[in-house]
């Protein structure tokens, strides 16, 4: 929290807060923030009925926030806070509503790797994800990434899923939105102890064909409210 609250006295952005949500931890997580709030009233603490996944955590914090741009960050900041300066140029330089951070665009400023199984695994799984969804990016799941707000609102209140896909399927529906996102490569640090299992794995494969399906089926909604969409989010 010390190194965001860093970054935010040096002014990036005008106004800004920080919410930590809190997805049924079993450690300090939410008596830290509450301590630290009392200190620096810019952050703030969400807390989810007890577990219910990262993409329903992602969805709360960015449904609950109010300013002009939302970032969304993991909580080990496995990308450095200032590296949002990169995704803010881009947006503006491409006209773009949202920012993705990427490992895959320059592998070098990866400062830490995965292991070599949970590497090939990501780009197995980025292989997978662009064949079945038509997305042309090659790192959807950073856990860094910028959306004006009207983008997302039209991309949180549509969002599904819960679990570690969620990623996917917000790119997938600002993709479809026809809303423009820039991939920018980032620093990016492995942190241990990242809860990615067998389990979540397998789960993630699954869930790019219930993106395709959800889309299909209309669950994203229909044509012309999409185009409502747009207009708002432009």
């Amino acid at each position: 929290m010390k190194d965001i609250a860093a970054f935010l006295d040096q002014g990036f952005f005008d106004e800004a807060e920080v919410i930590v949500v809190d997805d049924g931890s079993t450690d300090r997580t939410a008596a830290l923030v509450r301590d630290y709030s009392k200190e620096d009233s810019r952050f703030r603490l969400l807390e989810n009925p007890g577990n219910q996944g990262k993409g329903y955590a992602v969805r709360q914090g960015m449904r609950a926030a109010s300013f002009e741009w939302r970032l969304m960050t993991d909580a080990d900041l496995s990308t450095p806070i200032d590296e949002v300066r990169k995704l803010y140029k881009a947006i503006e330089a491409q006209n773009a509503s949202v920012a993705i951070g990427s490992r895959a665009l320059d592998r070098g400023l990866v400062d830490r790797h995965q292991s070599m199984f949970r590497e090939f695994g990501g780009r197995l799984f980025n292989v997978l994800m662009r064949a079945v969804t038509g997305l042309p990016f090659k790192d959807t799941q950073c856990g860094f990434k910028l959306y004006s707000a009207d983008a997302a609102k039209v991309i949180f209140t549509r969002q599904i899923l819960t679990g570690f896909s969620f990623d996917v399927e917000d790119v997938y529906l600002a993709y479809k939105l026809g809303l423009r996102v820039a991939e920018v490569p980032v620093r990016w640090a492995n942190a241990e102890g990242t809860k990615v299992t067998l389990g979540s794995t397998v789960r993630a494969f699954a869930d790019l064909l219930a993106i395709r399906w959800f889309d299909l089926t209309g669950r994203y909604g229909s044509r012309a409210e999409s185009k409502r969409a747009i207009s708002g989010a432009r």
